[in-house]
């Protein structure tokens, strides 16, 4: 049996992108950039990350998992000007960990051997493993399990009757630092987006409101242009300090169906409350698009949704002829100083 792969150390990268404005343009450069040191990226475009499989990586370039991440971080900020944060060790989810405890502009390593793992591991608590959410965290702290290593220390069977056997099984093995997931290296899932910025810093939550339903209007209308339809928004403001803050919902079926967008942008909005808030700009992105001969639309006896499908299929085509901006909700259309282009 071959054995060489197996003694040569694995190192998994979870790197996150922290640009001043998001496009998916630049997300796709960001990724090159990536590339050029190792061929294996596995985009996660909904977070702005990616996992990089530097293992073979490491023996081309002739460095250690430290220096080819400070090679690559230099490239990003060098060439695009972004920061990014940086997490490495053997597995998937510890190279997650690592980046999520890690800031912007830094990076952590865990080494691959067993006093690296057990270090970096033990000491964290149980809701910093991948898979136990909050609701979990809290279960197992009702049994004094509040750490990873207490998740490490307890009996199999102990922790099965607790959460189940197969996700007992998982939160065991990455407790112990085993994690056999690959990276899969693979193009971004398609996205579509739609930007509004502000000519200045906009407080009022109505203008906010006006603008995510022109740019709900805008995506519509694009994507059932392209045949295609969205499994899920994402909603981004850039405030007057370019922080960010992002939200993400997946919609009740995948759509392109404008009021179908619009009622889960609502929410989005709804949700990150921006009664105060100094927004710049708006940025509404359709995610995990399929074409749409794809879509199952739930058949229901609704005359007005069949009405405003029909509706919606007759502004597309006067889009088509006079703009995209001649017709549609009157709510996404600005108070005043607004005119229709003229058809040249």
């Amino acid at each position: 049996m071959n054995t060489t792969s197996r003694m040569r150390p694995r190192a998994i990268l979870r790197i996150h992108f922290h640009p001043a404005e998001r496009t998916d343009e630049l997300y796709g450069q960001l990724l090159a950039v990536v590339d050029g040191i190792s061929s294996r990226v596995e985009p996660l475009p909904a977070d702005w990350s990616a996992y990089v499989d530097l293992t073979g990586a490491l023996t081309y370039w002739g460095r250690d998992a430290e220096g080819l991440i400070a090679v690559l971080r230099l490239r990003l900020l060098a060439l695009h000007g972004v920061q990014c944060s940086a997490g490495a060790g053997p597995t998937r989810s510890i190279a997650a960990m690592a980046a999520d405890a890690t800031p912007p502009g830094a990076a952590t390593v865990v080494r691959d051997d067993p006093y690296g793992i057990a270090a970096f591991l033990r000491t964290k608590p149980a809701s910093a493993l991948p898979g136990i959410g909050p609701r979990t965290a809290k279960t197992l702290a009702h049994y004094g399990i509040t750490s990873v290593g207490d998740i490490a220390d307890t009996q199999l069977p102990t922790l099965q009757r607790i959460l189940g056997t197969t996700a007992a099984r998982l939160a065991h093995d990455r407790a112990l630092g085993i994690d056999e997931r690959p990276v899969v290296p693979g193009a971004a899932p398609r996205t579509m987006s739609a930007s509004r910025r502000f000519d200045r810093d906009e407080l009022d939550p109505d203008q906010h409101h006006r603008a995510v339903l022109g740019l709900v209007q805008e995506l519509g209308g694009r994507l059932r242009t392209s045949g295609e339809i969205a499994q899920a928004l994402v909603l981004t403001v850039t405030y007057a300090d370019r922080s960010q803050t992002t939200r993400t919902r997946t919609l009740a079926e995948p759509t392109a169906h404008t009021p179908a967008l619009a009622e889960t942008a609502r929410q989005l909005l709804t949700v990150l409350g921006l009664q105060r808030a100094r927004v710049r700009t708006l940025t509404l992105r359709a995610e995990r698009l399929r074409p749409a001969e794809d879509a199952v639309h739930q058949l229901t006896l609704d005359q007005r949704d069949d009405k405003l499908r029909r509706l919606e299929t007759a502004l597309d085509r006067a889009a088509t002829l006079y703009g995209p901006r001649v017709a549609g909700a009157a709510s996404t259309f600005p108070r005043a100083g607004w005119r229709p282009a003229r058809r040249a």
